[in-house]
């Protein structure tokens, strides 16, 4: 079985990234795609975060009833910060019967020569990217990249934050049940952020 990780901090998860998910499930050779859940994402500030458990939980409610999608937390009982190269290894270890790729848009991908031991990735593991306006992917790629036509949505999950802390609403940037959960607890209403770090997910 064929599974593409799609790491992020989803903080919070947003239909921006169900439909780049779902596009990718679909419309590519992978069987399923996993919403990797990151505790702590070494590039950006942890103290913008929403508590990991309530994002993993956020991510089930959005995913709930896909036969495709599924969220994991697996990343929850590895050292932190969290490096994709030891979740990758962790995993093909874990579930031998399973291939593992990463999802990644072609903004990261710019950015993947400075990840910790990507060479070592770009060696063994498939990657699928999807491209972002304003970062094309150049050029003839090795062959465990595939470059995937994905549609796309702007949103901010900063913006997202905003929205929340100024009252303004979120509806259709999030699913219903999504956007009932966050309410109901009031996550990010009281986050504290520094405005030089902030980062859409």
């Amino acid at each position: 079985m064929k599974i593409g990780l799609y790491f992020g901090s989803f903080n919070p998860v947003h239909t921006g990234h169900l439909i780049i998910a779902s596009h990718m499930a679909d419309h590519t050779d992978l069987d399923e795609v996993w919403f990797v859940v990151s505790p702590q994402n070494p590039f950006k500030n942890p103290t913008a975060l929403l508590n990991e458990q309530h994002r993993y939980s956020l991510v089930r409610i959005a995913l709930e009833g896909e036969k495709k999608l599924n969220a994991s937390n697996i990343e929850f009982g590895l050292p932190k910060p969290s490096y994709t190269v030891d979740t990758l290894i962790y995993l093909s270890e874990k579930y031998p019967g399973k291939t593992f790729s990463l999802i990644l848009g072609s903004d990261s991908f710019q950015n993947f020569s400075n990840w910790k031991n990507y060479n070592y990735i770009n060696n063994n593991y498939n990657i699928y990217i999807y491209l972002r306006p304003s970062f094309p992917i150049r050029g003839e790629q090795p062959k465990n990249v595939t470059v995937v036509q994905a549609p796309l949505l702007e949103i901010s999950a900063t913006a997202i934050r905003d929205n929340i802390r100024n009252g303004r609403s979120i509806r259709y940037l999030v699913t219903d049940a999504v956007k009932e959960e966050i309410e109901k607890n009031n996550y990010y209403g009281s986050v504290l952020e520094n405005p030089t770090q902030q980062h859409a997910e």
